[in-house]
């Protein structure tokens, strides 16, 4: 096939905002909620790829759904606000790549995130001149093989790729039925993607056989 959009997960194939994430949600969470409680970057790690909801009822257990939701919104809220200003970790060659992939494919990205998320990263880095589209579950209420879908129909894609690093994004790219390349230097480790790359800088090659 002829690939004629390439659409990108976020976190964990992007870049890696776990740091300003965690400083943003400690200090929503000790002022908000547990003056003791520090969140960390590795709270975060095994939360990646899952819905905000998901998030939530893991790591507040101890709140009613009404003051979970509440809290949750604040974290996010202050979370954009920081990111946009303090960023994430780029992944090596990041800017590079797209550079060069932008020239032949279009760009999107489709993250589970709240909305203002991938604005955030856009702003703190300049990079949203790459991308054509994207789309999140905080805009649309759709999981993301729904929102993949969304981006598939709004672009007329008939040939897209999803590349991602979990299940999640695995299950969504075959959800949404397009090939699914597993960002090998991520979070997650899915079960059976259609292609792997060990770094950003394997990509054109590897898009350009498909």
């Amino acid at each position: 096939m002829a690939v004629d959009g390439i659409i990108f997960d976020l976190d964990g194939t992007l870049w890696d905002s776990r740091k300003a994430v965690a400083e943003s949600w400690t200090k929503v969470v000790q002022e908000r909620h547990d003056r003791e409680r520090e969140v960390t970057e590795d709270d975060l790690t095994g939360l990646m790829g899952l819905q905000l909801p998901e998030i939530g009822d893991r790591f507040f257990p101890e709140l009613d759904a009404d003051e979970r939701k509440e809290l949750m919104d604040e974290c996010c809220m202050y979370e954009n606000d920081y990111v946009a200003k303090e960023g994430g970790v780029l992944y090596p060659g990041l800017e590079e790549v797209l550079e060069q992939l932008s020239q032949t494919y279009k760009l999107y990205i489709v993250s589970n995130c709240q909305d203002g998320y991938i604005e955030a990263f856009f702003e703190a880095h300049g990079l949203g001149r790459y991308f054509k589209d994207y789309e999140n579950p905080g805009r649309t209420g759709l999981p993301k093989s729904g929102n993949i879908k969304l981006v598939l129909e709004r672009n007329n894609l008939k040939n897209a790729v999803y590349i991602g690093d979990t299940q999640g994004d695995e299950d969504a790219a075959r959800g949404a039925g397009v090939p699914f390349i597993w960002a090998a230097y991520g979070f997650g480790q899915p079960e059976n993607p259609d292609y792997r790359i060990g770094s950003l800088s394997e990509l054109p090659e590897l898009v350009e056989r498909l």
